[in-house]
């Protein structure tokens, strides 16, 4: 088989690609790249996390050492089951930040005040940013304390039980 107008440009492997089907072909790959480059609802549910996580700890770290110094008479029950909690919110930072790694994103505090923290992002190239208000912290973070505690419970609960059909 002969190669057709050799040398021009116009034809390769008896394929011809005119200058209109180059810029589509160019403008389809540039629309694909751009949406990938936003993050998706996961990443930014993760970007959260990373936010809000570490203020978790801190509180149950903090609310344990003050249980230990207290009079409660069951002070060393909360205090355990406190390091517990903090320990399991502390795997979960660790995933977080092992993901956020992995997918090439970044998070940066940039401004604090009474009301709010704004935090910037990079994900993949994209650059933008997110706020959250003080109010939405605490409410967030005390709904997520209490699924931490129902958890543990339920862990508990599942391990203190003898088998059913042991009885």
């Amino acid at each position: 088989m002969s190669k057709k107008l050799e040398k021009n440009g116009l034809w390769e492997s008896s394929r011809m690609m005119l200058p209109q089907h180059k810029e589509a072909f160019q403008n389809r790959l540039n629309d694909k790249s751009v949406q990938h480059s936003r993050p998706t609802t996961e990443e930014i549910n993760m970007m959260r996390d990373y936010v809000l996580l570490p203020i978790m700890h801190s509180i149950i770290i903090r609310k344990a050492r003050e249980v230990e110094r207290s009079s409660e008479t069951l002070r060393l029950l909360y205090s355990k089951a406190a390091q517990v909690l903090a320990q399991n919110i502390h795997v979960d930072l660790s995933k977080v930040k092992k993901y956020l790694l992995e997918k090439n994103i970044r998070v940066f505090e940039e401004e604090k005040d009474d009301r709010m923290i704004r935090y910037r992002y990079i994900c993949r190239e994209h650059e933008d940013s997110f706020t959250i208000t003080r109010d939405y912290m605490r409410a967030e973070i005390s709904v997520r304390i209490g699924r931490y505690a129902d958890s543990l419970v339920t862990n508990m609960y599942s391990a203190g039980r003898p088998d059913e059909q042991q009885i």
